[in-house]
């Protein structure tokens, strides 16, 4: 009903602008229609009030408030590729093999003796759902396709794992410091603290070199005479060439190219196409044609797109926040196309790779204190969780050396008796919540028994569980999100102690780690943070040192795709896939993070337990949820019946 029936031509800046909503709004109406109905997990619609006034009630009684004015926000595409499938499905293996003490059949040995306490959570992008799926093939050595794995092991949260909206007038904040300072040209200065420290400054990671292309820009924009823009005028006019190259490319597809507008282009959409391919096809390629299911028409559209977005002929204007999309692309096309030999794609991708360095990083904080302001409203509820996940993981280790402390006691000073007997029988026990050890008054309103965050534990009993090490078990929690949350996580580690109230404190992060993270300038797919909790059951149960923390992390695939050098690389570059780097330390070696310490550090930042709502029950699965808990017990009660029938069975000789 939107999409205007017929088009205006651009006579002045308001009939412009309303030429190109009338231009968004046909491809909203293209994507939308694609496949004659709305669904799948790579096409979303948000819908976001931005102004509400206050209305009467319908019964008269006081005013409520009613949204007039909303933000509408449609995101498709994304689908995850061959290479991303595995990658995922490689840093899985990767896991089990190196982040779980002993050989990685060690896991799955644990796994499926219910010693393993597996979650994992994901955001509602699709290419981040079914990421989470291929890796948890890899983790746990699965077999099939990644549909099943999605839907029976992975949990959406896009409460938790989605969203910059509790940040976003901060961020805007930073946005419009750091286009001041790329557009005029006017870095910061720095100090000699700063400069020991060169994380500390605003505006960290921003080239300072720019002024070096200037001679390559002159021909390009004469007319400029900051560097900076020139930089940004020259990426734009690369950025054109490319996009003329992607055209011709389409036209001579004959493929339905409407030239008058990217917006016009109606992109197919394919489900079935959508949820990825294993492989290279080798056939596309040998054809010339664009990798996977992306066809010309929607190639060019993509860079189309990016075109019109970073520089605004009409209002002459950059617009700085295209910078990560065109490196996106550039990266994408230089893996996956580089076949169809694009001429100045490499160089693009160079001034890109440049720009979004320092702008990327930037985006969330100018500064120290400002990334800690943000990353904390980012990832607020995310550390929520993940102190939920160690306090319980504590409280539950404890509840079981207690445990069997009390029995060791008892079955030294007492021998069995008529009613140990009568319990003589395969079970499987729920961890007590009487055994729950508190320490604070704080911690001791978060420990009642109808708390939301507290999960009901299914473990055996190690007295019939007919293992070696009963007692070993492990908890993981995994959570799949986008890089703005990762950068949020990272800041709040990181900068923690900068806050009014831990300003006597260490930083969680040693400085040489500091120094690195500054390095690090891309935190690319499959970038990961690691927080490992480990007991040393040799010390006192109420000694701090009883449970650590070690911290790692890596920048995923961050390798250029022009890197030629190295052997691996080049193996991988042909498959289209790159290396994930190694985990690096966050702290030095042989230093000592306390779970004490940690919490104390994050819990400002986080959000409080009483703050979290109850776990929901999936929509598709409610039956099955909600019977778990009565279903085991059935079961366990059916066990022990059937096996007093083998035992009278093997007595009558039959």
């Amino acid at each position: 009903m939107l999409v205007p029936r017929s088009r205006q031509d651009r006579e002045s800046d308001s009939e412009a602008e309303d030429v190109e909503h009338a231009e968004k709004l046909r491809q909203v109406k293209a994507v939308l229609e694609e496949g004659g109905h709305f669904s799948g997990i790579y096409r979303k619609v948000q819908l976001k009030p931005l102004k509400w006034i206050k209305v009467p009630k319908s019964n008269g009684e006081g005013e409520e408030e009613r949204p007039v004015e909303a933000l509408m926000v449609l995101k498709y595409g994304g689908v995850l590729t061959h290479a991303g499938r595995k990658q995922a499905e490689e840093l899985g293996r990767y896991f089990r093999n190196n982040m779980y003490p002993g050989e990685g059949t060690g896991l799955l040995r644990l796994h499926s003796t219910y010693r393993h306490d597996l979650k994992i959570y994901s955001s509602d992008e699709g290419r981040v759902q079914m990421s989470a799926a291929a890796f948890a093939k890899g983790l746990l050595d699965l077999e099939g396709q990644l549909t099943p794995i999605l839907v029976s092991l992975v949990s959406k949260d896009s409460s938790m794992l989605d969203g910059l909206d509790d940040a976003s007038i901060e961020m805007e904040e930073a946005k419009a410091r750091l286009n001041e300072i790329i557009t005029s040209g006017a870095m910061p200065a720095t100090s000699n603290s700063s400069s020991e420290c060169p994380w500390m400054t605003d505006g960290a990671g921003l080239p300072s070199n720019a002024s070096e292309v200037l001679p390559k820009m002159d021909k390009f924009a004469k007319h400029l005479t900051v560097f900076s823009s020139c930089f940004l005028s020259w990426k734009a006019k690369l950025t054109k060439k490319v996009t003329e190259q992607v055209r011709l490319l389409a036209k001579d597809e004959d493929e339905d190219l409407t030239e008058a507008s990217a917006y016009h282009v109606v992109l197919p959409y394919d489900q079935a196409k959508a949820l990825g391919k294993t492989n290279i096809d080798v056939d596309r390629i040998a054809a010339g044609l664009p990798c996977g299911s992306e066809g010309f028409l929607l190639m060019y559209a993509r860079w189309r797109k990016l075109e019109k977005d970073l520089y605004n002929e009409r209002k002459e204007r950059f617009d700085i926040t295209q910078i990560p999309d065109v490196y996106d692309s550039c990266k994408y096309d230089l893996l996956h196309n580089a076949h169809l030999n694009l001429e100045g794609l490499d160089e693009l991708f160079k001034v890109a790779q440049l720009l979004a360095d320092g702008v990327i990083p930037n985006e969330y904080g100018i500064n120290p204190k400002q990334k800690l302001k943000i990353g904390s409203k980012i990832a607020r509820r995310l550390l929520g969780k993940i102190l939920i996940d160690v306090r319980n993981t504590r409280e539950e280790a404890i509840s079981v050396a207690e445990l069997k402390s009390a029995q060791e006691q008892e079955s030294s000073s007492s021998s069995k008796t008529e009613k140990e007997n009568s319990d003589n029988q395969p079970k499987l026990y729920i961890k007590s919540e009487d055994t729950r050890r508190t320490s604070t008054a704080s911690e001791i309103s978060m420990e009642q028994e109808d708390d939301d965050d507290k999960e009901t534990q299914y473990r055996l009993d190690p007295k019939y569980a007919n293992v070696k090490t009963p007692d070993r078990h492990l908890r993981t929690r995994l959570y799949f999100t986008s890089e703005s949350h990762i950068h949020s996580l990272m800041n709040v580690l990181r900068y923690c102690n900068l806050d009014d109230s831990l300003q006597d404190e260490d930083s969680l992060v040693c400085d040489s780690a500091l120094e690195r993270l500054h390095n690090t300038k891309e935190l690319d797919y499959m970038s990961y943070i690691v927080l490992r909790m480990f007991e040393n059951t040799e010390v006192a149960l109420e000694d701090p040192k009883r449970f650590r923390i070690e911290m790692t992390f890596s920048r995923g695939a961050d390798l250029s795709p022009l890197e030629g050098n190295d052997v691996e690389a080049t193996s991988l570059h042909r498959e289209h896939t790159l290396p994930i780097m190694g985990p690096e330390r966050l702290q030095e070696v042989g230093s000592y993070l306390t779970l004490e310490k940690m919490e104390k550090m994050i819990r400002p930042f986080a959000m409080p337990p009483e703050d979290f709502p109850p776990p929901a029950i999936p929509a598709g699965f409610t039956g099955y949820f909600s019977k778990s808990a009565a279903v085991l017990e059935r079961l366990v009660n059916l066990w022990r019946f059937n096996k007093q029938e083998k035992h009278n069975a093997g007595t009558n000789g039959k």
